[in-house]
């Protein structure tokens, strides 16, 4: 797809990767993408912020602002994540739009119901979707359909979602609360260098959209730049539909019928009954044990939760604190758990067995992996296939009040601006999360991994996930940490990295956050290492014993919360990942 412009490494759909400039892009002959590119080269230290009240944290400030706002006029934790949710569909459309889908892990500590819970919001295979919609006449996977455009597109959640966690969790009027995103609808706001960077991932479904032009681009049809004023009219009359109607106002009515009639003219499938169908469900979230506290996390539909709680717990074995986290037998150790965790995912989908998350997260099971990690060579890979990879751009956001209730959401469209196609005149970018799917048992993705059977496409399915919004809480039962990032598959991993950093490396949490990460996840049998990650010296000796290291660009925005309790207050410390420019830690 290309959709970044500038020099990149590219993993190619055909399985070879290159290292091309901008000006050679053409002449690949497979579809190139790497959404890791993206922010500065080095990132700047992460600003370290402190509030009493409460604390919001995302990937952009204008959002990180409205839910500041909402806490200090009364509202709860569940308010402010609904009143940010709305707002970035505003400001950061490309990951947040209404025609999204995500996860939240909320934690009460007041609820007499349950304290935990996990709202599951995510996009859904439309009615008519079959296992083998997107196989040509050969059995091949098509290189383009479940990427881009409306056939790309399954049942958007965003709303629901939204409505879902009000309804059960707020205390505010819904009107309130999209209020601040449909001001910043209609009158715009204007654009910083992040804005524009996440502007540039995508200027050529700009330029295809009729709708788009003078909103994403100038009149002109030139790219905005910095002190441009981005307006969408369209999306906030929209939002006021919603605003007025509630969940209703966006799955049936003019907007449904505008979304139905857009995806029936160009090729997909979408159906009205598929929109008025939606529904969220609630479970538990997955909860595992490190050091003494009480992770919570996501379920499936999402592998995430999982890996990251199979890491720890075969992590939970070793001294990392004495051993330090950049050591040569830490980093091994740490390499192979993900590894195994990995390894392990291919078994994983929506509807799968509780029997095999129960076996994975077994204390004994992973006692079992950490005695037999290899301590010489890496353990050989020959005989393994079907990791699961996913695109990786997500965002997250991270919020707790002042009565400790905390929210950790995550949501996506998919790709940048999703399927790269806007619904008609309602203002909302549509997601690709067909694409998230195993469009052919053993096919390769775009970055070169093969799918796996348990996530093949069926009708009403939920594609699978790493999406891993964490919440940490102490013995006590109140919150520790508020966590959570985008970055596809490397989630579970880059939510590992702030963990760690934290719980075995006595960092604060901005350190944590701008902590550099490794990643392994079976296959490509290499190591993904941001620059400085693990130390020359360290490197060097894991490659003399077979390990194999790639440099990334930096990547995922680990926006965190930690939580210290002194008598009755709090203290509560956050920061946005600097990894990407425009988020912030907003205090109260």
């Amino acid at each position: 797809m290309g959709r970044l412009f500038s020099k990149y490494f590219i993993p190619l759909s055909c399985g070879i990767s290159l290292f091309l400039p901008t000006n050679q892009l053409q002449a690949a002959s497979c579809t190139a993408y790497d959404p890791l590119v993206f922010g500065p080269d080095k990132p700047p230290k992460a600003k370290l912020v402190r509030g009493h009240k409460g604390m919001v944290v995302t990937a952009q400030h204008l959002a990180s602002e409205v839910g500041a706002k909402i806490l200090r006029e009364g509202g709860n934790a569940a308010d402010a994540a609904v009143a940010v949710g709305y707002a970035m569909a505003v400001v950061y459309p490309a990951a947040a739009s209404l025609g999204g889908g995500g996860f939240a892990t909320i934690y009460d500590p007041r609820s007499a119901k349950g304290k935990a819970s996990f709202v599951d919001y995510r996009e859904r295979a439309p009615l008519k979707a079959t296992e083998n919609m997107y196989l040509d006449a050969q059995g091949n996977p098509s290189k383009t359909d479940s990427k881009v455009g409306w056939k790309a597109v399954a049942t958007p959640g965003v709303v629901a979602g939204l409505e879902e966690i009000r309804q059960k969790w707020g205390t505010l009027s819904r009107e309130k609360l999209i209020a601040p995103a449909i001001a910043l609808a209609q009158d715009g706001f204007v654009l910083e260098q992040g804005d524009i960077d996440l502007l540039n991932t995508s200027q050529p479904f700009f330029r295809k959209s009729k709708e788009s032009i003078g909103v994403f681009t100038t009149l002109e049809g030139m790219d905005l730049k910095v002190g441009d004023r981005l307006r969408q009219p369209q999306l906030a009359q929209t939002l006021r539909k919603i605003s007025h109607h509630g969940k209703d106002g966006f799955y049936k009515g003019s907007v449904a019928k505008e979304i139905v009639k857009e995806s029936q003219k160009s090729g997909g499938i979408l159906s009205e009954q598929d929109l008025s169908a939606y529904k969220v469900r609630q479970f538990k979230p997955l909860q595992c044990a490190y050091r003494g506290y009480e992770i919570y996390t996501a379920p499936l539909p999402s592998a995430g939760g999982v890996a990251l709680c199979e890491i720890l717990g075969v992590l939970e074995h070793y001294n990392l604190k004495e051993m330090g986290l950049q050591s040569e037998e830490s980093v091994q150790v740490q390499i192979e758990a993900m590894r195994r965790a990995y390894w392990d995912r291919r078994l994983l989908g929506d509807g799968v067995s509780p029997e095999i998350i129960n076996h994975f997260l077994d204390p004994a099971y992973q006692m079992q992996i950490a005695d037999h990690l290899p301590k010489k060579a890496p353990k050989n890979t020959a005989h393994l296939e079907d990791p699961f990879s996913e695109k990786h751009e997500t965002t997250h956001y991270s919020i707790i009040d002042r009565n400790g209730m905390a929210v950790s959401i995550t949501c996506t469209l998919d790709g940048w601006f999703g399927a790269g196609v806007l619904a008609g005149k309602t203002g909302i970018w549509m997601n690709d999360e067909m694409d998230d799917f195993s469009l052919k048992a053993g096919a390769p993705n775009m970055f070169g991994i093969p799918g796996a059977k348990a996530n093949a496409i069926a009708p009403g399915k939920t594609p699978l996930s790493s999406m891993s919004p964490t919440i940490v809480t102490r013995s006590q039962g109140d919150v520790f940490m508020v966590t959570g990032s985008p970055g596809g598959s490397r989630i579970p991993t880059i939510t590992l990295s702030v963990l760690t950093g934290v719980l075995d490396g006595r960092m604060n949490v901005a350190k944590a956050v701008k902590h550099s990460r490794f990643h392994e996840q079976w296959a490509p049998s290499v190591v993904e290492v941001e620059p400085k990650a693990i130390p020359t010296s360290v490197q060097h000796v894991l490659e003399k014993k077979g390990y194999h290291f790639v440099t990334r660009h930096p990547w995922g925005m680990a926006g965190s919360i930690t939580v210290q309790k002194k008598k009755d207050s709090l203290i509560v410390s956050g920061a946005a990942d600097p990894r990407r420019f425009g988020g912030s830690a907003v205090a109260e």
